[in-house]
């Protein structure tokens, strides 16, 4: 596989939850990050942008959770979930 074919990274058999984990972290780390200067500087644009940045972690979890138990990914019906890693 070319280490940059987009199309075979995103369709492999267990790549969509690879990819679509670390979007939510980064948008609750940047949020915390708002979140903590919006606090020191009493700047309420930044605790909006912190809100808007929590909430999208918290609905980009929705395809996460649905991805890691899809079938392709060996972590339902009792499997071994360490198998997968």
């Amino acid at each position: 596989m070319h280490p940059f074919d987009l199309k075979a990274a995103l369709l492999a058999k267990h790549a969509q939850h690879v990819v679509l984990i670390h979007f939510p972290i980064a948008l609750f780390i940047a949020g915390v990050a708002f979140d903590f200067l919006a606090q020191w500087t009493k700047q309420r644009v930044l605790a909006a942008a912190a809100y808007c940045n929590l909430l999208a972690a918290a609905v980009a979890t929705v395809p996460v959770v649905i991805t890691a138990f899809s079938p392709g990914s060996g972590n339902w019906k009792g499997s071994d979930s360490r198998a997968s890693f």
